[in-house]
């Protein structure tokens, strides 16, 4: 080692302890430093402390739980493993669970969603069952109960729960041939757990509604939580709002509605202090709605009388749903088929009295859907056919008219004898034997008819899954156009059976319009108003179309064939009419009645009236 290597070494050592020297603390610092470290030890010990508590009192409500759960009564019933026993039909396959013996699963072998598979209706991950009773010391719930099978066979199951020195039994039997699923609940030497007063079963109900047909937006409208009100009708939570109402009321059974399906619950001791939740859920979810429901029925601790319940979980099929209330437990009218939205009441009777037999006939020849669609649309035209032809005469005998009343409109070009003018007119009306409201009656006769498919297309399940054409499903739209991204006011495709309804009705207002003569007997700004309710008229077509292009294809389709028939009458019958003959038959009339005129009545009379009036008040304040 040189002499270089040796002083750059001692140079190093001498920076190295003065740095130290320089940087240590001072005797404050350290006082500073020891007490925190102090502090730190003591919180440290305290920590500790806590810890070593709370894991004493752990211990020690692990311990007291342990105990008590050995002395509850409900310790035998809490002990076992979750299983779930299969009933079915060749209708129905129905999942019950041993934890809490509730309706788990539930799927229809006859009807397949838009994969191919069996319609669920009921699922463990989506819903939800449960019940509760309020005991003395310690409430049962049944989330916290196992069951042991008794007895069972395909189609019937009995689960007991030992339960103190008595048992807690639920009888479950699947109706051969039906959707209807029977569950008995009732008890054996339980009295001592509950209070005398307590004669309730609180039960708890969710379910997330699974899209089962294509698009969702139309199924969407149909889907709305139902219940019964005990002795009267049917009612329902809005179908497009997130909504929670309490019932006042008593019901009958609660129904987690689809467009073509439901699963129901029906109490024949009552359902009482309901409250019931709809949320829709978000778009391309793969869910409807969010359906839940909390509700009361009787429950007998001594186990003289049994709750009685039924589950219907089945499709909207109006005689499904009639046959079987016939399979109900005790004596309550479920009017199930009230869950097959007709319309209102005069419309529900076309449809259930009319359309219903009409289609149920037309269908039993096995005929394609599209088929049966056209003859039913050919049918009901030619039904209604005499009040459309009356219609169009009535508009015919205005049009051959217009001469006359050309020429009142030139006799009376001034505002102020408008009145007047109208009353000339419906004397002239009158004497030729027209009647400027005829053809408004029948129109208003077919009106309930268009109303009542309307309502039918969309809930006949017939047509679901049926093709026809361009159309894999009646009961969806069709989308033989389609794209990738939403565009607005028209999705993701177009349908073209909306689009030909849409034209045909184009077509069928442009010949209305033609029809129509009232304008000769209105003023200029009567005429203007009336063109603007002409263009309103051609609008309305076009605003159908993005209406109807998430509707039901089978509904277009309808549309577009009674459009379509509805222009080939007006030409046979315009093509068929001879006005020279039609204005002679007028002329005839006119002089049958020359004698005799007929008596004005209802508008003309009125208007003859006020005019009356009017120039008795003109010659008042001419004095």
């Amino acid at each position: 080692m040189d002499k270089n290597t040796i002083t750059g070494f001692v140079l190093i050592a001498i920076v190295l302890i003065g740095f130290s020297w320089w940087s240590r603390p001072s005797a404050e610092q350290l006082a500073e430093m020891q007490r925190q470290d102090s502090i730190a030890q003591v919180e440290q010990a305290k920590m500790q402390a806590k810890l070593d508590k709370e894991a004493i009192k752990a211990e020690q409500k692990t311990k007291a739980k342990a105990f008590a759960d050995s002395t509850s009564a409900l310790f035998a019933a809490r002990q076992g493993s979750q299983q779930t026993i299969t009933l079915q039909n060749d209708l129905l396959s129905v999942g019950i669970s041993t934890l809490g013996g509730v309706v788990e699963s539930a799927q229809l072998k006859q009807y397949k969603d838009q994969e191919k598979q069996n319609v669920v209706l009921l699922s463990k991950e989506d819903s939800h069952l449960a019940y509760a009773m309020e005991g003395k010391n310690e409430n049962i719930v049944s989330d916290e109960i196992y069951f042991q099978p008794t007895e069972q066979t395909d189609s019937s199951l009995t689960l007991s729960a030992a339960i103190g020195n008595g048992e807690l039994r639920i009888r479950y039997h699947l109706t051969k041939e039906s959707y209807m699923l029977d569950c008995i609940v009732e008890s054996e030497g339980l009295s001592s757990l509950f209070a005398p007063s307590m004669k309730t079963l609180d039960l708890t109900w969710t379910n997330r509604i699974r899209q089962q047909e294509k698009g969702g937006t139309f199924e969407n409208r149909y889907a709305a939580l139902t219940y019964k009100v005990k002795d009267k009708g049917t009612k329902k939570l809005d179908e497009m709002k997130d909504v929670t109402k309490e019932i006042d009321k008593t019901l009958d059974w609660i129904d987690f509605k689809d467009q073509f399906f439901s699963s129901i619950i029906i109490a024949h001791q009552d359902f009482r202090n309901a409250t019931l939740t709809s949320t829709p859920q978000e778009k391309n979810s793969g869910y409807m709605k969010f359906y839940s429901a909390q509700m009361q029925t009787q429950f007998d601790p001594t186990g003289k009388q049994p709750t009685e319940l039924q589950f219907y979980l089945g499709p909207n099929d109006f005689h499904t749903l009639k046959a079987t209330n016939r399979l109900s437990l005790s004596d309550k009218n479920l009017k199930l088929q009230n869950l097959v939205y007709f319309g209102w009441p005069i419309v529900k009777w076309i449809n259930r009295f009319f359309i219903l037999y009409l289609f149920d006939w037309l269908t039993g020849f096995g005929l394609n859907m599209g088929i049966v669609l056209l003859l039913l649309t050919l049918i009901v035209k030619a039904l209604v056919y005499p009040a459309t032809k009356k219609s169009y005469l009535a508009s015919a005998r205005m049009r051959v008219l217009k001469p006359e009343i050309d020429k009142l409109n030139a006799k009376y070009p001034k505002q102020e004898d408008a009145m007047k003018k109208q009353q000339e007119m419906m004397s002239l009306y009158s004497q030729y034997g027209v009647s400027p409201m005829g053809g408004c009656l029948p129109a208003l006769i077919q009106m309930p008819i268009w109303i009542a498919l309307f309502n039918f297309i969309p809930n006949a399940i017939e047509l679901r899954g049926e093709s026809f054409l361009w159309a894999d499903d009646l009961s969806a739209y069709d989308d033989l156009i389609r794209w990738s991204k939403d565009i607005w006011l028209i999705g993701d495709h177009i349908s073209i059976f909306c689009l030909l309804f849409s034209v045909t009705n184009i077509i069928n207002t442009w010949i209305s319009m033609r029809q129509q003569q009232s304008n000769a007997m209105m003023s200029q700004e009567q005429q203007a108003q009336m063109k603007m309710m002409q263009w309103m008229m051609v609008i309305m077509p076009v605003a159908f179309f993005f209406i109807f292009n998430d509707y039901s294809s089978g509904l277009s389709y309808y549309y577009f064939l009674s459009g379509l028939t509805t222009i080939l009458i007006m030409w046979g019958l315009r093509r068929f009419t001879d006005d020279d003959k039609l204005r002679q038959q007028l002329i005839d009339y006119k002089n049958r009645h020359a004698n005799d005129p007929k008596k004005m009545g209802g508008l003309a009379a009125r208007l003859e009236a006020m005019q009356k009036m009017a120039e008795e008040q003109q010659k008042m304040r001419n004095r």
